[in-house]
């Protein structure tokens, strides 16, 4: 298995309670709340908690996009990813991932990750994502356009990636004259691309037509295993049977030396996570127009929990491994074998976590965890027989 470290970067510093009163920290939750002293300071403990991750022995390090939130201070992950693609040595640099329908100019995301490659010298790992709802309110794009200015910003990169230029593209959303990157990527034909989604069956399905990675974000394991036998059903109606390695797992991922110890230093900081920062409406989630009917159902029974989440909720519903170095090493194997994944992207800063307990909790995983998965692959077991036990 491969076991990347994904950090969020939260702005942990952020008032709890004014989110409270408030009532989400997404899209209108205001700046005021941003201090740039302390952001600075968390911007710079992010990036050594990355380098970190390197240096310890993680086969990657996971970065992502999000807009107008405490949740995560990613707007422009690439430039976050350019500031690691020299000090992370070994580890995949993987940018989970650009929201291209956001893009009025998707062939600088093209340039922008050919950089990134070339610098880490094929290192690199291309995340391609539609982005969540709110980030349709909070950059002013018609979420029913949704769909067709991803397919076309996806086919244009492609196409300048691996078609010598200058060619011409002509389309519904994106027109230009002249298609002729510098650079091109390090990779051939291009960097991997890898697919998160929130378990939308349209995206899930092209991802496997495309022969691309797919990337489960957090969900109950139940369903992340639904999820991945939707893939490997679509690889085999393709014509292939897909690799588990074609299969990743956005989870969390906390070690301390007992199960009590591990849950009681968890809890504030997971459940300041899903309760404040990353708790929206429905309507800022799921604008009119944003994903089908069929997609918007899956979504919403992910969401079904009850507003309050607890550590032992999300702990029995296998949304996240807290515990002791044995039952985490227990219960990531019984995950493995009933999904079928052979990557996680283990989030081990989460809310407002502190530094030390952070980097405690990835030596810990580095320790306890990464060398008991270093080979192993899944093994097959049933979705009832693991749910019977």
């Amino acid at each position: 298995m491969k076991i990347f470290n994904f950090h969020l970067m939260p702005y942990a510093d952020v008032d709890l309670d004014a989110i409270d009163r408030h009532g989400s920290a997404w899209v209108d939750f205001s700046n005021k709340h941003y201090d740039p002293v302390k952001g600075a300071e968390l911007y710079n403990r992010y990036l050594d908690e990355m380098e970190y991750a390197d240096q310890l022995g993680f086969d990657g390090v996971v970065l992502n996009e999000h807009h107008q939130t405490a949740y995560g201070l990613m707007p422009t992950p690439g430039v976050l990813a350019g500031a690691l693609a020299r000090s992370v040595k070994r580890a995949k640099v993987a940018i989970l991932g650009r929201a291209l329908p956001l893009l009025n100019n998707p062939l600088q995301v093209a340039e922008e990750f050919a950089i990134l490659d070339n610098v880490t010298r094929g290192r690199f790992i291309a995340g391609f994502v539609r982005g969540i709802g709110a980030e349709y309110h909070a950059m002013g794009i018609n979420p029913a356009e949704s769909q067709e200015r991803f397919a076309e910003a996806h086919e244009l990169i492609i196409r300048a990636w691996t078609q010598p230029g200058p060619f011409e593209y002509v389309g519904k959303h994106y027109d230009f004259r002249y298609v002729n990157p510098w650079p091109v990527p390090y990779q051939k034909p291009h960097p991997p691309i890898w697919i998160p989604s929130q378990g939308s069956g349209s995206t899930i399905r092209w991802a496997a037509k495309m022969r691309y990675t797919y990337c489960q974000t957090l969900s109950p394991i139940g369903m992340v295993a639904k999820f991945f036998q939707l893939y490997r059903d679509e690889a085999e109606k393709a014509g292939y049977q897909a690799s588990p390695d074609q299969l990743a797992w956005s989870n969390t991922i906390y070690v301390a030396e007992t199960d009590e110890k591990a849950i009681r230093e968890a809890r504030p900081h997971l459940e300041a996570l899903v309760n404040r920062l990353l708790l929206m409406s429905s309507p800022t989630l799921l604008p009119p127009g944003y994903t089908n009917v069929e997609s918007l159902k899956a979504i919403r029974a992910k969401r079904s929990m009850s507003r309050t989440q607890t550590i032992e909720g999300l702990m029995e519903a296998g949304v996240v491994i807290v515990g002791s170095p044995n039952t985490v090493r227990e219960k990531l194997a019984a995950y493995q074998d009933l999904a079928g994944f052979n990557t996680i992207l283990t989030k081990t800063q989460f809310g407002t976590m502190s530094a030390a307990m952070t980097r405690a909790n990835q030596a810990a995983i580095a320790e306890e965890v990464i060398p008991h998965f270093r080979d192993r692959l899944p093994q097959p077991r049933s979705v009832t027989s693991v749910a019977a036990e």
